[in-house]
């Protein structure tokens, strides 16, 4: 579908192609392929309804370069940014704050990741990543709506812009859901992925940052190349888009060519990871969301880096931090494997992982009513659906794909 048929209510030249008109309007704010995956996911909520048409745009941001390509391939219409913030719209639905103040519509904005689990600890920009001033209240102009995954995130947010309180909804968070109604699918899911029954998945999960994963895989990948049986384990590498964004597609590709010619696929920015970390049979990880995400599964985890200075010690990083083994550099990697996996107690994580939401298996129905009632619409006749999550393509795809790159 063309982006010209949003010109409908700005434009009589536009409105004259279109097939369905008066529809209420949202326009999702994708900043970066992170957020453009969150929202998506988010939208779904909106799938069948005739009343309401979706627009996305992609304003100006650092790790944004892929987003118009990745909504594209999606076939979504987008807007121009600066096209965008002349329309009006009923709602807009954003998981960063960049720019949305100069939007001409109620705002609801979105985490675009597990909980608030960073923070800045001193300057102008000290607090909590996601619930800061600066984050909630853009250029000083409050939302229509801050969606809070859990009931704690009140506190920091109250500490933070106690103004923006009234506004806060605890909606839940919609990977959560995702992954425990995908949880009974572990074996459908390793089957997509091409593992046999004796072998066993290591994923290695990495947000970005100089703190994070990626900075220590020139130590950890030869390690796991060296001392992991091949016959007996897989790996692969689940690097933060930002990570792809930052350093660009090529040269992360020329970085791990080496490790994908052996077999360590590395997962491609636009990828699902949550299958594959429900597949997966051990976690080492960092500070990152998708490591938190894994105490959602049966996995051990590692950790190879949780540095205490970025992590918001109220958060469930901080306490899996203080939970999960730290990975030493010079104990052998298959023994610290079933150290990990002896020492595991399921409830331990368990308990953390309850800390990502307070509305579990409920953010599809509390967000969906919070769309329809900011867009001043009755809800459809039917349940909001938390859906399994589809199955992923076989890693030999993305290891093949890392070694075409480096051709």
């Amino acid at each position: 579908m063309s982006a010209v048929g949003l010109h409908t209510e700005a434009s009589a030249t536009g409105r004259q192609w279109l097939t369905l008109l008066g529809r209420r309007t949202v326009l999702t704010v994708a900043h970066t392929i992170t957020y453009a995956k969150r929202l998506v996911d988010v939208l779904s909520l909106l799938e069948d309804d005739f009343r309401v048409q979706v627009a996305f745009t992609a304003p100006p941001h650092v790790f944004g370069d892929e987003v118009p390509r990745f909504l594209e391939r999606l076939g979504c219409a987008v807007l121009p940014w600066e096209e965008a913030v002349r329309m009006p719209f009923d709602v807009a639905v954003a998981a960063g704050p960049r720019g949305v103040e100069r939007l001409s519509a109620p705002v609801i904005t979105l985490p675009h990741g597990a909980a608030y689990l960073k923070r800045m600890r001193s300057g102008p920009e000290a607090g909590v990543f996601g619930l800061r001033r600066q984050d909630v209240s853009p250029g000083g102009k409050l939302p229509a709506a801050v969606v809070l995954p859990h009931h704690a995130d009140l506190a920091e947010l109250a500490r933070h812009c106690p103004e923006a309180v009234p506004l806060a909804h605890v909606v839940g968070d919609p990977a959560y859901d995702r992954m425990s109604v995908s949880l009974p699918r572990r074996a459908a899911y390793r089957r997509a992925l091409g593992l046999g029954d004796a072998e066993k998945l290591v994923v290695v999960a990495s947000t970005w940052g100089t703190h994070s994963a990626f900075g220590r895989l020139t130590a950890l990948l030869p390690r796991l190349l060296a001392e992991l049986p091949a016959e007996r384990y897989r790996c692969v590498v689940l690097a933060h888009p930002n990570v792809w964004s930052g350093h660009g597609a090529w040269q992360v590709r020329a970085w791990l060519a080496r490790c994908a010619r052996s077999g360590i696929a590395l997962a491609p920015p636009e990828a699902d990871w949550r299958s594959v970390l429900i597949a997966a049979d051990w976690i080492i990880g960092d500070h990152g969301s998708v490591t938190l995400y894994g105490t959602l599964t049966s996995a051990p985890i590692l950790l190879v880096s949780s540095p205490s200075q970025e992590i918001n010690p109220e958060s469930p990083a901080a306490a899996l931090a203080l939970t999960a083994p730290a990975l030493s550099p010079v104990h052998p990697l298959v023994d610290q494997l079933e150290y990990a996996a002896a020492e595991y107690r399921r409830e331990e994580y368990a308990a953390i992982g309850a800390r990502i939401t307070s509305e579990p298996g409920r953010f599809h129905r509390n967000m969906r009513r919070l769309l329809y009632r900011t867009l001043g619409l009755g809800q459809p006749a039917h349940a909001a659906v938390t859906a399994p999550l589809a199955a992923p393509p076989p890693l030999s795809t993305w290891s093949r794909a890392g070694r075409e790159a480096s051709v």
